[in-house]
């Protein structure tokens, strides 16, 4: 497995640097996204192959990995095409160096996520499927509903002209501010429960998975970003600040 996991994190670099020279040599930041979902299907597919076995737990696994990496994927690069541009990069495209810090931390976003996957497609010892896969399969498909349609729902109120100017609070919005979020979350915690069935010893450790997406979605670049943006924009507003109030990050986790 040690060797599967070094293969692993080499191709990652690879495929993200191999962007990096691509996007900076065009200056431009709109197959970023599209580069880290396509990186996880490839390393979900390479480390089953490495692992020299197919048993179904595997092939769900990956199939589940591939499955949202190319919704995400699509979706993302759909709407950088409409939007021109992705903000978190304004000051970023330009400067070649702290490209080179964007790509390679996508590397270490891929390869933390997809940890517990990479671990149970190079397991060469196999075990009947149990509740424990069917629960984290099952909050698989329920966070990937969630992201689905929260997804569809912003990108519908936002094609819409008369919502110019106003912010999303319908739909799965009105329960949470961010739902594509608790989506994402739920996904990844469902592919560690079904995946440390086969998993010993030090390998639970890789549970830093799913904490590692809610931290990051949670403290770092996700929310705090968009709740700062929401409230420069509406904050004033006494229809939004009642909607901040009533409306948790996370549902159902108020507080998360």
């Amino acid at each position: 497995m040690g060797s599967a996991l070094s293969k692993c994190a080499a191709v990652d670099l690879c495929v993200q640097w191999v962007g990096w020279m691509f996007a900076s040599a065009l200056k431009t930041e709109k197959f970023y996204d599209l580069a880290g979902s396509g990186t996880f299907i490839l390393l979900a597919h390479l480390s089953r192959r490495w692992g020299g076995t197919s048993y179904l737990r595997q092939n769900v696994q990956t199939g589940l990995v591939t499955a949202w990496g190319l919704r995400l994927g699509m979706f993302l690069f759909r709407r950088i095409l409409k939007d021109g541009q992705d903000s978190r990069f304004s000051n970023v495209r330009d400067s070649p160096g702290t490209f080179f810090v964007f790509w390679t931390l996508q590397a270490v976003w891929v390869f933390i996520t997809l940890l517990p996957t990479i671990i149970v497609n190079t397991q060469c010892r196999d075990e009947p499927l149990c509740l424990r896969d069917y629960t984290g399969w099952g909050m698989w498909a329920l966070g990937f509903a969630i992201e689905a349609i929260a997804d569809q729902q912003k990108w519908n109120f936002k094609k819409d002209p008369d919502n110019v100017g106003r912010f999303i609070r319908h739909g799965l919005w009105a329960y949470s501010r961010h739902p594509n979020y608790l989506g994402e979350i739920l996904q990844w915690s469902g592919l560690f429960l079904s995946a440390s069935t086969v998993m010993q010893g030090p390998q639970y450790l890789s549970i830093v998975s799913p904490l590692f997406v809610w931290f990051l979605l949670r403290h770092i670049s996700g929310i705090p970003i968009l709740e700062k943006q929401a409230m420069a924009r509406w904050g004033a507003e006494a229809e939004f600040q009642s909607y901040v109030r009533n409306t948790p990050l996370l549902w159902p986790f108020p507080g998360f």
